[in-house]
């Protein structure tokens, strides 16, 4: 008799079928995708502008540099490589090649002061 009342008292409430909990499991994991996706791209900017910040860096250091070497000198002169800006305290320590790009400067036999990232910022992922 208990049982009677207590379906009789639940009769015509219907839960979630099986095919709306699947549809909802669908859109979810649709939504899911989109998300990740999205996050991915962020990243690959983050890395190009990091590799961008650190070139701007050495070549402000290289000036600095430059600038500071011009009542040594007669002229000036480019630091010979990024290590040389770090023993001048114009960089608190050589850019991190962890990131997938390498930051160099202009070694030729007249230092132009170009700094150079390889591979370049823009082709990195």
């Amino acid at each position: 008799m208990l049982q009677e009342s207590m379906r009789k008292r639940h009769e015509g409430e219907g839960g979630f079928t099986l095919i709306e909990l699947l549809i909802v499991i669908v859109i979810l994991g649709v939504l899911s995708a989109v998300v990740v996706f999205a996050v991915g791209g962020i990243s690959s900017k983050g890395n190009q502008a990091a590799c961008n910040a650190d070139v701007k860096s050495v070549e402000t250091a290289q000036e600095a540099y430059y600038a500071g070497t011009g009542p040594l000198l007669g002229n000036g002169a480019y630091a010979a490589s990024v290590g040389v800006l770090v023993t001048a305290k114009l960089l608190r320590e050589p850019p991190g090649t962890g990131n997938g790009y390498t930051i160099t400067v202009d070694t030729s036999p007249i230092p132009t002061g170009a700094v150079l990232a390889t591979p370049l910022c823009s082709t990195l992922k």
